[in-house]
């Protein structure tokens, strides 16, 4: 890892890595669901190019976005509500049954892990997606090995852009901020990473809602996690 040791004046401690569009895309299988979903409840379809622009806010404000888009306007935010917590259930179901038959682990994550494995260094996943379907998707794609310790936006009272979840991790390893590192696509990476002093490394290939990773400014951007071997 002979880039991420120059870049770090030695390697760090510990890694927390984000999972939908930083380790494995996802997106396909999501909209799969979401889509069945919809369909249970008698709805329209979606365009996968919304769920990529939704991905990583959590479930519940994906269900929203979606119904935004299949419900003709006028609803009370009552009626909204449970729609939504309908929908919500119905897609839970559906990506329990379904986590994992077309997503895919990006280019050059395999090797960086095996590398970050083989020096000793602590890794830990920390997603916005609930841990059941988190744990089953790495479980599915031979990446549970890689962590020891995986938390969801269930895992605890704050996910993502809260720094909560970067801040346990970094007790859990009895690490502190200025030896860890934050591997993430979108803002809410950036934003936890910043708020718990984490610097934190960019990838451009996942899922920002819509906006360039180049924007939220982190500490930097590389097309693949290959480069920083």
């Amino acid at each position: 890892m002979h880039e991420l040791n120059r870049w770090f004046s030695g390697l760090p401690a510990l890694i927390m890595l984000d999972l939908d569009g930083t380790l494995v895309d996802s997106a396909a299988d999501i909209a799969l669901s979401l889509n069945r979903a919809l369909d249970d409840l008698a709805l329209p379809p979606v365009s996968d190019e919304l769920v990529r622009h939704g991905i990583g806010r959590g479930a519940a404000r994906l269900m929203d976005v979606a119904l935004q888009h299949v419900l003709p306007p006028g609803d009370s935010s009552a009626q909204r509500h449970v729609e939504s917590e309908q929908l919500l259930a119905a897609f839970m179901r559906r990506y329990e049954d379904s986590v994992c038959e077309v997503s895919t682990v990006y280019p050059g994550v395999r090797a960086f892990l095996d590398a970050a494995s083989e020096q000793g260094i602590a890794l830990a996943c920390i997603t916005n997606k609930p841990l059941k379907p988190a744990n089953n998707l790495l479980d599915a794609l031979d990446l549970s090995r890689y962590f020891s310790l995986v938390l969801g936006g269930d895992s605890l009272t704050h996910k993502k852009p809260h720094p909560e979840p970067l801040q346990h991790a970094l007790r859990h390893f009895s690490v502190s901020a200025e030896r860890a590192l934050m591997v993430g696509d979108s803002r809410n990476d950036v934003d936890a990473a910043k708020a718990a002093g984490v610097r934190v490394l960019a990838l451009p290939y996942g899922y920002n809602h819509g906006e360039t990773i180049t924007a939220c400014a982190p500490d930097r951007v590389v097309a693949t996690l290959a480069e920083m071997l």
